[in-house]
């Protein structure tokens, strides 16, 4: 018997919560997995798993085992990587997934400099804005927004983005500019809905006076994808909330204005997360590295609070462009 190999199988089989599944990924005929599972079980002389037609559990030596062999093989890949290549040279397939947004406009095109840096790591990016599952999809590492309420997930701080509220100038021009919380009663908003929520729309919010405020807005349209949402706004079916980074080049063109300043919402923390139980890999610690290096570029995503004045249409990346001592240090200046 192939121990490490039936350790592999086994952890895939109870992460993937099946046979058949743990086969495709695992590009084994699914008889294959069958048979390594009862003969790792005949070897150890005991029942690891419960099985019936429609479920799949583990028993309590099951468990012990799953999470012993969880840590070997951890160790044994990080061994493989340090010694068989060498720290200078990591190789290896890298599943990453991102919000569309995070992805398309900061990761994206800086990824020239990652795979100089890192040649023969092979990057599989997933990007969406939905909420993935990390172990059922066989995903290494997620780039997330927002508070972490999973505790079974462990995360590392990447930075914050800035959000303010803006809208299109035709409908300020039909609705008026608000210029207190309080006129917010005659206007409508672009609703952002997740399947995170229930399919239920995220609230505006406002900070006053140090305190967060949240405001329901009700509106003629509700999305699912931060680009789109970006886009409603521009088209002008309501006030919009979005990431700075988002909608800098928008607001610069003149086709959304910034509305309530005084009341920017607060930054939402950005995060790369893997599960608890998974050690991460070195090929997960030295991507996780690159994207802190590229967010620390950017005050766009460490939530600085600057006047729009102050950004470049470059600022996400921060190349090419100066920074200004009278507003601070990181800040890009905009052109003329």
């Amino acid at each position: 018997m192939d121990k490490l190999q039936a350790m592999h199988v086994f952890v895939h089989v109870v992460d993937l919560n099946g046979f058949a599944r743990a086969a495709d990924m695992l590009g084994l005929p699914r008889a294959s997995v069958t048979t390594i599972i009862q003969g790792l079980e005949a070897h150890l002389g005991c029942r690891l798993l419960q099985r019936t037609t429609r479920s799949l559990s583990l028993t309590a030596d099951g468990q012990t085992f799953y999470e012993r062999a969880q840590r070997i093989l951890a160790e044994v890949e990080e061994v493989e990587t340090i010694f068989i290549d060498g720290k200078r040279h990591p190789r290896g397939r890298l599943h990453v997934d991102m919000p569309t947004s995070i992805g398309r406009l900061v990761v994206v095109p800086a990824l020239r400099d990652f795979h100089a840096l890192y040649p023969d790591i092979e990057l599989k990016l997933g990007m969406n804005d939905r909420q993935i599952d990390l172990v059922q999809e066989g995903v290494d590492c997620v780039l997330r927004i927002g508070p972490l309420p999973d505790s079974s997930l462990v995360a590392r701080r990447l930075g914050r983005l800035s959000r303010l509220t803006c809208a299109s100038p035709a409908y300020l021009d039909r609705f008026g500019r608000p210029e207190g919380l309080e006129d917010l009663a005659g206007h409508q908003g672009v609703r952002y809905f997740s399947p995170h929520l229930g399919n239920r729309s995220y609230p505006f919010d406002f900070v006053r006076d140090g305190v967060e405020v949240e405001v329901p807005l009700t509106g003629p349209v509700a999305v699912n994808d931060s680009e789109a949402y970006v886009a409603c706004g521009v088209e002008g079916y309501g006030l919009i909330q979005p990431a700075l980074f988002m909608a800098l080049d928008r607001l610069q063109a003149g086709e959304l204005v910034e509305v309530l300043p005084q009341y920017r919402p607060a930054p939402m923390p950005i995060s790369a997360v893997y599960p608890q139980n998974r050690q991460p890999s070195h090929r997960v610690r030295l991507f996780v590295d690159w994207v802190v290096s590229l967010f620390e570029k950017c005050p766009l995503l460490q939530g600085e609070d600057h006047p729009l004045a102050c950004y470049s249409a470059e600022a996400c990346c921060g190349v090419g462009m100066g920074a200004d001592p009278a507003v601070g240090p990181g800040v890009i200046v905009r052109p003329g």
